[in-house]
Order: C-alpha cells, then sequence, then structure tokens
C-alpha cells in the first residue's frame, strides 16, 4: 500500500503541476502584447522552402507567397528541392522562386536540408537582413512578411514564430478538431510562455530568424522535431524566440485517420524523445541560474499531449473516489481548468462556429488516440523525412 501511496502522489502531483502551468499560460496569453513596430522601408528577407516532392503545391505557395503585401524589391524566393523525385525544382522556377536542388540520399530530412543550404548557400541569402521558413504546402498571410519585419526589427529579437494555424478546418471534424489545437497549442502557449518571459519555441513553419542566427548556427537539428530540438539549443545561449500572432501561415492538415496517426506518430514521439535529451539539462539550468524561461522550456516538455492529460486527470479523479475521497472535490478542478484552457484558444484565436461544434467530438479523437500512444511507445519512428499525403494527392489517387 505504501508504494501505491507514492505512486499514486507522483501522479497525482504531475498532472496538478502541469495542469497548473497550462492554466497559468491561459491567464498570461489574455495579458499577451506582441514586439512589433515601425520597420518601413521593411527588412530584406529571404523566404526559405524546404521542399521534399512537392509538385502539387509549390507553385500555388509561391503565388499566396507573391501576393503579399509586401515590396516586391524586398524579398526573394528561395525553393530547397531536397532529394526529390519529381519536378518541383522546375516548377518553382516557373512560379517565381529560385530553386536549389540537394541529393543526398544518405542524409535524408528537413533540418538536414536546411542545414546544408545555411552552411553552403551563404551567398544566396548573407545579404539579406532575415529569413522566413515556410513549409511547401503552406499559405502565408498576406501580412506575413510585414509582420515578421516589425518584429525583426525590434530591439533585442533575433527570432520570430508566427501563427501556424489550419488552412483546411471545415473539411471535417479532424481537420476542425485541429484547428481547435493550434489554436490552444500555436496561440495560447506561445503568448503565454513569452508574457512570463519564456521562449515562444518555433513550431516549424511560419518562423523567421535574423540573418545572422543563421550564419551562426546553420540549422544544427536534425530530429523528427527539429524546430522544437533548435529552440532548446537558442534557449541554452540565452535567445528567446518571441510570437508574433499577426505573421500567420496556414498549413493542411490530415483528413483521414491513416494520414492523421503518421502526424501524430512523427510529432509526439519526436517530442518524447527532445523530452529526453533536453528536459534534465534544462531543470539543471534553472536549479543554478534560476531564470523563468528555463522552467517554462522544461515545464513545456514534460506537460504531456492534451490527450494524455485528460486521461491522466480521469485516472487521478477516479483514484481518489475510490482511495483518497479528501481529494475528490479538489480532482473536479481539473477539468474546469482544462475547459479554460481549450476554449481561451478558441476565443482569442475567433475559431468559427464549425469548430466550436466540432469540439463535441474530442472524447472520441481522445479514444483514437490510445493505441497512437500505444504504437510511439511500442516502436519509435526514424528521423527521416516521411511526408503525410497531402489532401490533393488523396484525391488524384481516388480518381
Amino acid at each position: 500500500m505504501i508504494i501505491f501511496d507514492i505512486i499514486f502522489s507522483l501522479v497525482f502531483l504531475y498532472v496538478t503541476g502541469t495542469t497548473l502551468y497550462l492554466v497559468i499560460l491561459t491567464v498570461a496569453a489574455y495579458l499577451f502584447k506582441k514586439k512589433a513596430g515601425d520597420s518601413e522601408p521593411g527588412l530584406k528577407v529571404a523566404v526559405v522552402i524546404p521542399a521534399h516532392n512537392e509538385a502539387l503545391q509549390i507553385e500555388a505557395t509561391i503565388r499566396s507567397i507573391l501576393d503579399s503585401r509586401y515590396p516586391g524589391d524586398r524579398y526573394d524566393i528561395f525553393v530547397i528541392a531536397d532529394n526529390c523525385e519529381d519536378n518541383t525544382a522546375e516548377l518553382a522556377e516557373r512560379a517565381g522562386a529560385k530553386a536549389i536542388e540537394r541529393t543526398d540520399p544518405v542524409n535524408r530530412g528537413k533540418g538536414q536540408a536546411l542545414d546544408w543550404f545555411f552552411r553552403t548557400q551563404e551567398k544566396r541569402y548573407g545579404d539579406f537582413d532575415a529569413v522566413a521558413i515556410i513549409d511547401a504546402d503552406t499559405f502565408p498571410d498576406p501580412g506575413f512578411l510585414s509582420e515578421i519585419s516589425a518584429s525583426l526589427s525590434q530591439p533585442g529579437v533575433a527570432v520570430v514564430q508566427g501563427f501556424y494555424g489550419v488552412s483546411n478546418p471545415k473539411d471535417n471534424w479532424r481537420t476542425a478538431l485541429s484547428a481547435a489545437a493550434l489554436n490552444v497549442f500555436h496561440h495560447v502557449r506561445p503568448a503565454g510562455r513569452n508574457r512570463i518571459n519564456g521562449s515562444a519555441g518555433l513550431k516549424g513553419n511560419g518562423m523567421a530568424f535574423r540573418t545572422g542566427i543563421l550564419k551562426k548556427y546553420g540549422w544544427p537539428a536534425y530530429s523528427i522535431v527539429e524546430d522544437i530540438e533548435f529552440s532548446m539549443l537558442l534557449l541554452k545561449d540565452d535567445i528567446l524566440v518571441y510570437y508574433n500572432p499577426d505573421a500567420i501561415v496556414y498549413g493542411e492538415m490530415a483528413t483521414e485517420r491513416k494520414q492523421a496517426e503518421t502526424q501524430r506518430k512523427r510529432w509526439e514521439g519526436g517530442r518524447f524523445q527532445i523530452f529526453k535529451k533536453y528536459a534534465p539539462s534544462l531543470l539543471g539550468l534553472w536549479l543554478s541560474r534560476r531564470r523563468i524561461r528555463y522552467l517554462d522550456a522544461f515545464m513545456e516538455l514534460v506537460t504531456p499531449p492534451l490527450s494524455l492529460l485528460v486521461m491522466g486527470q480521469v485516472l487521478v479523479l477516479a483514484l481518489s473516489a475510490f482511495f483518497y475521497p479528501v481529494l475528490t472535490g479538489f480532482g473536479w478542478v481539473f477539468f474546469p481548468a482544462i475547459v479554460f484552457y481549450v476554449f481561451s484558444g478558441q476565443i482569442l484565436k475567433k475559431a468559427p462556429l464549425y469548430v466550436w461544434g466540432c469540439l463535441l467530438a474530442a472524447p472520441l479523437f481522445i479514444l483514437w488516440k490510445v493505441p497512437v500512444y500505444l504504437k510511439i511507445i511500442k516502436k519509435q519512428d526514424k528521423d527521416t523525412w516521411e511526408r503525410t499525403k497531402r489532401q490533393a494527392e488523396m484525391k488524384r489517387k481516388d480518381r
């Protein structure tokens, strides 16, 4: 019974601590103000697009960048056609970008492609003030480059993360829930973290850097979640990522179960790898330096995906009811806290009614993720650039 008490106490403290962390970030998100100001005539920006077999999407992405409300002489578009087996490079050139082809079947991956570009192609991007990175299936808001420039023009701001939202939220309940999740994970979390003087973290899409950062570091992160890994490396050097919610990019989310499962296994399995690699050192930095940014980064890594956290809350509440009745009332506080967290994301990002309605399907989404987590535990994915099939590809296959 003593062992059971110890295990329950640890689980209770973990669930309570991570839930409280999310509540603190949610409150802080309501108080957040972006760092941005006048940047006329605007920084010179190199827009870099890593692409692997993106012939179906690359032209539309480039056209959306060219539609930006930003002076055409203040930016150029570079497409890294990495290990492509289609005509991505040709289509990128035709659409108005400068394509750079890379062939390296051994060192495959988004991180490897970016690192190669920043370490070997400085003559292409070195004279720009800033570098923005977006995915090849992304549609930036017309004001994206202006907002990036406005933030990077502020003193002390060297890295910026924009809001990465969903381009197809109304396709079905799955994409609507993805939109709801990103409203929380890509807005509430980074806004709240910045407000408490932490780093917003990189999200892999819609991010921008002062060029000197990439000249110095390259892209030194090769894991499945290279964006999170690079965030950790920057933080260790006391370089914060600042969030600008008005620098918006939209990416396509999976519409079918198999697509979604591939994405989830990659994202959440990769986060677990980063947790093992960086959580101990972040805790050590906080204990030695006592700076909130390190504790925040540690809590960000140890906080589980929302589905797992809710499962943990249910487990704690059930065990409390049977074995520790005095804690039952306290356990019921978990659920209003999570509702406050999730609903705040929709309120702050002004989610459409369709997304609000699809939140009713959240319990099914949580149940669906249980076998996904079991697969992650059973077998970790390799660090390779595994593309999720786009909707256009699925439609073509069905014809």
